[in-house]
């Protein structure tokens, strides 16, 4: 099963049992990380997530995922974890809802001699982040974004 099919399937699966428990789906990530592949659901909820809520998905999930559709997956870790402050911004909807929030923005490579750049998210079109910063507003192509994620303001 190729990752983005898994991660669909995974989706789907996912998405009744976060309504079920109060949550709604954040994203699904299957990557290697430090040598081990992970299998992350990311719920979130504004009111925070606490763990029952993660790990009453986590335990409803694991045996579905023993499904024979799954047999030719590599071993993995299954995490159920909460979006976080400082969460990563993906989907549309992601970056809709955090119009106006504190970001940064870090590069595949180095834009006018910077790695990363923090602003405020004023707009996202089919990819493009604009963002404004210090008077200037600057806008940031899918090809040159690595991640985006949002800045804690505490």
């Amino acid at each position: 099963m190729q990752a983005k099919e898994l991660i669909r399937r995974v989706e789907e699966m996912a998405l009744p049992l976060c309504e079920q428990n109060g949550v709604s789906l954040w994203d699904v990530e299957f990557e290697k990380e430090g040598g081990v592949q992970l299998l992350t659901i990311t719920v979130d909820r504004d009111e925070g997530v606490n763990i029952d809520q993660c790990e009453a998905i986590s335990r409803a999930i694991d045996p579905m995922l023993d499904a024979k559709e799954f047999d030719s997956l590599p071993s993995y870790t299954l995490c159920v974890s909460s979006a976080g402050l400082e969460r990563k911004l993906k989907k549309p909807a992601h970056f809709e809802k955090f119009l106006g929030a504190t970001v940064e923005v870090r590069f595949y490579r180095p834009i006018d001699g910077a790695k990363a750049v923090q602003g405020t998210l004023a707009s996202y079109d089919n990819g493009s982040i604009t963002l404004s910063h210090d008077g200037a507003t600057r806008i940031y192509e899918p090809k040159d974004v690595a991640v985006c994620h949002l800045v804690a303001d505490i």
